[in-house]
């Protein structure tokens, strides 16, 4: 197994694939070429249709899979607000790549088996698939569509986000194969020799102490640990640091705990869902989930410094655990609010991907929303940088 990755500013797209596929060629050797992830910036929107036999031109890419991203990534670079195209090629001998494409209008029902979900996806469970998968934001119908191939390969990971760049409907590519599709999903099943480990940095730092919801209604939280949230947070503020204090006006979340056999939650194991409305007469707050009474939960704050340290904790953690093979490439899927917006300076979160894993061929993009697992489950994030990192098997 041999990934690379490249990435190209020119203005042209000509000039700019041709940069691209020289860097790719000139590092992947003779060797060929099963899977190639393209991304480009929206600057190129009116040449979108141009890029695959632009590709195909310079070299034989195997299966194409990518889209539009409103800033690109490659060669380990985060490319934003400006001209930016990269590709992300990998040689994967003993390794099955099945091309998956829905328009997720129509989605199996929510009480199907199982079985039902394979057979609409088409990929065979003994295969043991890893996903990626990329959307538009506009069309993709997200949690019906993860919870189902969740319920449907329990077992598989699954890394991927939504194409961005267009501000309307139909303004997105992706690219798959032969064809461009402008709504829906698309992604690939990888199956054989292949191992998808995932990272979801959500960027967040718990306050306070995990509590059990004691009463809720849908996504009304009413009761935490017998008080109103908004009497518990009153209580916390009490205790706070002055900076902590103005980051609740504007940066609080809710962090709800995925895995109920842990018992000692910690930073990453919360699912962050944002605070919708508050109740001040109740003290009840409004959250960006389904909640069920029995659940734990905890108040999180996030700014640069937290999702700085976040990142840094989940991947310093990964790099020191034993895997048997090493990473041979790896893609980021990260929000449009990181980067630069959060940071100030280009590069950051590659940046701390380098210092922990080295020289690991990275690609990706800026994303309208990242697809990626908290505990077992698959959910769609806003704010956080999803990795995946591939590796041999064996």
């Amino acid at each position: 197994m041999k990934w690379s990755s490249s990435i190209s500013t020119e203005t042209t797209i000509d000039k700019a694939v041709a940069e691209a596929t020289s860097a790719i060629r000139k590092d992947m050797g003779d060797l060929p070429i099963h899977l190639t992830i393209l991304f480009v910036s929206p600057h190129f929107k009116t040449q979108y249709d141009l890029i695959p036999n632009l590709i195909r031109e310079q070299l034989s890419p195997g299966i194409l899979l990518g889209c539009s991203g409103g800033g690109i990534i490659g060669g380990g670079n985060e490319v934003e607000q400006k001209h930016g195209f990269s590709l992300t090629c990998a040689h994967l001998p003993d390794v099955e790549i099945q091309e998956i494409q829905s328009d997720t209008t129509t989605l199996p029902g929510g009480d199907t088996a199982p079985s039902v979900w394979r057979e609409w996806i088409g990929v065979p469970i003994e295969k043991n698939p890893q996903f990626i998968f990329l959307a538009d934001p506009f069309t993709f119908r997200g949690e019906e569509f993860l919870n189902g191939i969740d319920f449907a390969y329990p077992q598989s990971a699954k890394v991927g986000g939504l194409a961005s760049g267009a501000h309307f409907q139909g303004g997105n590519a992706l690219y798959l194969g032969e064809k461009i599709h402008n709504a829906g999903l698309i992604g690939v099943a990888l199956s054989g020799n292949i191992e998808l480990d995932t990272i979801v940095a959500q960027g967040c730092r718990p306050i306070g102490e995990p509590m059990s919801i004691t009463e809720c209604d849908q996504t009304q939280l009413i009761a935490i640990g017998g008080k109103s949230p908004l009497t518990l947070l009153e209580e916390m503020i009490e205790t706070m640091s002055e900076y902590d204090r103005k980051l609740m006006q504007t940066s609080l979340f809710l962090g709800i705990e995925m895995n109920p056999l842990k018992d000692d939650p910690g930073q990453g194991d919360f699912l962050i869902r944002n605070l919708m409305g508050v109740d001040r007469d109740s003290g009840t707050l409004s959250i960006g989930a389904i909640l069920r009474e029995g659940q734990l939960v905890q108040f999180h704050l996030r700014d640069k410094v937290m999702s700085a340290e976040d990142l840094s904790m989940l991947l310093t953690r990964y790099s020191g655990q034993s895997r048997g093979t090493e990473p041979a490439g790896a893609l980021l899927f990260s929000c449009l609010g990181r980067g630069e917006y959060l940071y100030g300076k280009p590069n950051h979160d590659s940046d701390v991907f380098k210092e922990k894993l080295g020289t690991v061929p990275l690609g990706g993009f800026f994303c309208n929303g990242e697809i990626g697992p908290v505990g077992d489950t698959t959910f769609l994030h806003g704010y956080t940088s999803s990795f995946g990192i591939f590796r041999p098997s064996h």
